[in-house]
């Protein structure tokens, strides 16, 4: 009964065809992270190159700084990525700007930092599509870094979209800066219960996204279907393997993905 209510209500508050700017979504393979591997650390200018130099659209993920400044980097902890104590957002984009990255195995690469977001974009420079994921907490305010990253969009001139698994950044470029592609990021790990469920519906419902990055560990599903069916581009993550590459075809528009299976992707 709750399945079909949730149902209903998704019929009138999903977007229908909410994005035909948001199009150029599907026509890429998105590289999560960069592409990444051994001597090329994720989100990093080296990561942005080689995605770059295979046609491929580049994933990232963006936070703010101790002083404001929009910034590339996953992790809220420092150590993963550049073998440092402490977190990233006690820290000025000068000082992270100075910490080196490590690779997937841990080894340290010479002149790969945390590059700040205006660097990254720069670097791209329009030749390929981009995804931005703004990190964020329930408990923090999300205005600054929405507004931090919109300035530093202001002009760019390539395909370009934000997303986030909390709903309040596509609600605010919704409102906000309506020309900027908004989508959501969704998961059902772990999330299984009824109030879980209730909690993702009402972040699509509160979102109201031009496009839906889904896990893909849960992408056969009718929030999926539904969306597709109303034109709102879907895409995947994270797509590692031949059967989530299979997946990713059969149930979404385009993947996000990374390790073989995306190296073993045509070149654009």
């Amino acid at each position: 009964m709750l399945s079909l209510l949730f149902a209903l209500i998704d019929r009138f508050l999903l977007p229908a065809r909410a994005a035909a700017r948001a199009g150029w979504l599907r026509e890429a393979i998105y590289a999560h992270r960069g592409l990444h591997g051994p001597g090329v650390p994720e989100n990093s200018l080296a990561a942005a190159d080689a995605a770059i130099a295979r046609g491929f659209g580049i994933e990232c993920d963006v936070q703010r700084s101790r002083d404001g400044q929009v910034v590339v980097f996953h992790d809220r902890a420092l150590d993963r990525l550049t073998g440092q104590g402490g977190n990233l957002a006690d820290h000025t984009a000068a000082d992270l700007a100075g910490m080196t990255l490590l690779d997937e195995t841990g080894t340290a690469v010479s002149g790969e930092t945390i590059p700040g977001l205006r660097l990254l974009l720069d670097r791209i420079d329009g030749r390929v599509p981009l995804l931005i994921e703004v990190k964020s907490a329930p408990t923090q305010r999300i205005a600054p870094l929405c507004l931090a990253v919109r300035r530093l969009l202001e002009g760019y001139r390539g395909p370009v979209a934000v997303m986030s698994f909390d709903p309040r950044v596509a609600a605010w470029f919704r409102r906000y800066s309506p020309h900027v592609v908004h989508g959501l990021v969704v998961t059902e790990a772990g999330r299984r219960t009824l109030l879980a469920r209730l909690k993702r519906h009402l972040a699509l419902w509160r979102a109201r996204p031009q496009f839906l990055a889904y896990d893909i560990a849960d992408i056969a599903n009718p929030v999926v279907r539904l969306a597709r069916r109303r034109g709102v581009p879907v895409l995947t993550w994270t797509v590692r393997t031949p059967d989530d590459a299979s997946r990713a075809a059969t149930y979404a528009d385009a993947p996000i993905a990374e390790g073989p299976v995306l190296l073993a992707a045509p070149a654009a």
